[in-house]
């Protein structure tokens, strides 16, 4: 089957200058008159005029008394003028008009009343404490220029002056159409089976739709069918949306129709921008609507949402789109990049110190979950071939700046614990936020060396020695004081399949034909590990297939022994169990936390200080199955071994 070929990717900026010169917005937004009262965040197309004053009348601003300033000019200590009620004064309230008679007002705090008579010991000049007619609002003063969002404090003001109606410009209504055969309807809450998937970005358009003031609304998805798109096409393009999105179809892939349906109704205007994710986008006019092509992968769809359709819609409706909160942060690691695309990075940050950390995450157009672990983005320019190590980005936030300061930044091992230590800290008050990245525990200890990180998590294993991570410590971490508490013992082996249909009972085995292993990257403790029981069986990597396959985090070898893309992989038991899996048992091994001393009195360690050593921390980790608590929340010193075990 015959498929697309991309036309020259372009730099965002080009391509929203070739959209706007291809749309008429006057002719496709237009303007509507609606009650002040429901207009906020909607945009003004006309300068909107006071009716009224505000005031509309001379008032007291103070309770007291209403005087003639000229009967008290006389007034002294020692010497005071006395005022009879009536002809000389009246009593005021705060908010109440000013009899014509008077100009002023004086506080009652001041006034020594006797009967009907106000004593009055200092003179007061002309309207004293009196709001004057228009002196916030003049009938006829512009209140809100043209192009103006439109405030709930702007409701307010334009209420108080009698502007009840105003003129603004259409809500920006968007509709969107999934498309795919292998997408699955939400609506119908289906469980996926291989080859399907979940359609979820039409609802996270919808969302973000929601966010930005505009009105989102969605189809129910669309099979690969030309005609099928077409239709839905044609039906969107007759509905009252100013914008028509296609999600998925605008690849180079044979099942990718959005170009060519929209070029039997309209103008193709892009098709590929110098962008990482996002590269698919395709932006067109039909019949004067924008029409947008979005990826299919969630990540590369948000990219085209954020920086395509977002600034194109804001243009449509006048509005000033809105900007992000930057704060420079300090990269934890490298980040490759690819010269002359623009890669946008999500980002966990957190504050180390005086600075903040970027954490880099996952790169992949399809890792949804970056979304929610993202508290920021930064973006690498084209010329770019990535940045080291140290490198300082301008990161956008995502999230409120309070955030970041509550936030620990972890760098090391994976571990399932740490998913529990997460959600316990997140519970607190205030709540800590946990961002972990997880490099292995050589790379945790770089961090903590390179000050990327407040904590690592640490499991190495030192053969000579028998101890834990304090020989490592010592040889790559001289001279920094740090803490070291442990999380927990965890029981590390081999995951397979259910039934262990291999009949794998050791290292040995895994030397066997048609034995797929996979497993842990270089540095992470469990490949450490692995190697020195690989070694112990007088075996050479080599010898082992699927050797040089690597996974980051327990889990993903898990998962990949479930679904029979490895045969067996290191792991930590509970990993196996949260899968349905079997386990071979290997070793027991202990599970710390590193803590630099600098950061021993922060807040945030002071958490996790107290959650470790929670006993209902250490129920939910014991539940999780394959760990020992017994020194949950210990301090650890060189040479203590495992519990149970003669010390190192």
């Amino acid at each position: 089957m015959k498929r697309n070929i991309y036309l020259r990717t372009i730099p965002i900026e080009e391509a929203l200058t070739r959209a706007k010169d291809a749309l008429d917005r006057e002719a496709l937004l237009t303007v509507e008159r609606i009650g002040a009262e429901r207009a906020a965040g909607r945009i003004t197309a006309e300068p909107v005029m006071a009716r009224y004053s505000s005031p509309t009348y001379h008032s007291a601003a103070m309770d007291g008394i209403a005087v003639r300033a000229a009967d008290t000019f006389l007034a002294r200590e020692g010497s005071p003028v006395r005022l009879l009620t009536g002809d000389g004064f009246v009593f005021v309230n705060t908010g109440h008009p000013l009899p014509s008679a008077f100009d002023a007002v004086i506080m009652i705090e001041n006034v020594v009343m006797d009967g009907d008579t106000a004593t009055i010991e200092s003179p007061v000049a002309p309207f004293t404490h009196v709001r004057r007619i228009g002196e916030d609002i003049v009938a006829t003063e512009m209140i809100l220029p043209r192009h103006r969002r439109i405030s709930a404090y702007d409701v307010g003001a334009l209420l108080s002056c009698g502007a009840y109606d105003v003129d603004v410009y259409e809500q920006v209504r968007i509709r969107v159409i999934p498309t795919g055969d292998e997408v699955m309807d939400f609506t119908s809450r289906p469980a996926p089976g291989p080859g399907q998937v979940v359609e979820s970005n039409s609802m996270l358009l919808c969302a973000l739709a929601d966010e930005w003031g505009m009105a989102c609304q969605r189809v129910a998805p669309i099979r690969d069918d030309p005609d099928a798109l077409a239709a839905a096409l044609e039906e969107g393009l007759n509905s009252d949306a100013h914008i028509v999105v296609i999600v998925a179809g605008s690849s180079a892939g044979s099942k990718d129709f959005t170009r060519a349906t929209i070029e039997r109704v309209g103008e193709v205007l892009v098709h590929g921008v110098a962008a990482m994710p996002g590269k698919p986008s395709l932006l067109g006019v039909a019949r004067g609507k924008l029409v947008v092509g979005a990826p299919g992968y969630p990540v590369s769809s948000v990219v085209c949402f954020e920086r395509l359709l977002y600034p194109l819609a804001c243009w449509l409706s006048r509005a000033e789109p809105k900007t992000r909160q930057t704060v420079a942060a300090t990269l934890a690691r490298s980040v490759p990049s690819r010269i002359g695309m623009v890669d946008f990075v999500r980002l966990a940050v957190g504050q180390v110190g005086d600075e903040y950390v970027a954490l880099p995450l996952s790169r992949g157009a399809g890792s949804i979950s970056t979304m929610t672990k993202a508290q920021a983005v930064t973006q690498l320019p084209p010329e770019a071939e990535g940045l080291e190590s140290g490198a300082t980005v301008t990161a956008e936030l995502l999230v409120d700046a309070g955030e970041l300061a509550r936030t620990l930044v972890c760098v090391g091992s994976h571990d399932n614990t740490l998913d529990i230590l997460a959600d316990r800290l997140m519970r607190g008050d205030p709540p800590m936020r946990l961002a972990s990245s997880h490099v292995g525990s050589m790379g945790g200890l770089i961090a903590l060396r390179n000050g990327a990180s407040m904590l690592a998590g640490t499991h190495l294993f030192d053969p000579e020695s028998g101890d834990y991570n304090f020989p490592f410590l010592a040889k790559y971490l001289p001279g920094l004081d740090v803490t070291v508490v442990n999380l927990a013992i965890r029981h590390q082996g081999l995951i397979v399949a259910p039934g262990n249909p291999k009949g794998i009972t050791g290292i040995a085995d895994l030397a066997r034909d048609g034995v797929r292993y996979l497993n842990r990257q270089r540095g992470a403790g469990t490949r450490i590990l692995f190697d020195h029981h690989l070694a112990k069986s007088g075996l050479t990597p080599d010898r082992i297939s699927g050797y040089d396959r690597e996974e980051h985090t327990h889990m993903a070898v898990a998962v990949n022994v479930k679904t029979d893309a490895a045969d067996c992989g290191l792991g930590v038991f509970a990993a196996a169990k949260a899968l349905g899996l079997d386990f071979v048992p290997l070793a027991r091994e202990r599970y710390d936390l590193v803590i630099p001393a600098a950061y021993r009195d922060d807040q945030k360690i002071a958490a996790v200080f107290a959650v470790v050593g929670s006993e209902a921390f250490k129920e939910q980790v014991r539940a999780l199955g394959g760990y020992e608590t017994d020194w949950s929340g210990r301090i650890m010193a060189p040479g203590m071994g495992l519990p149970g075990e003669p010390a190192a």
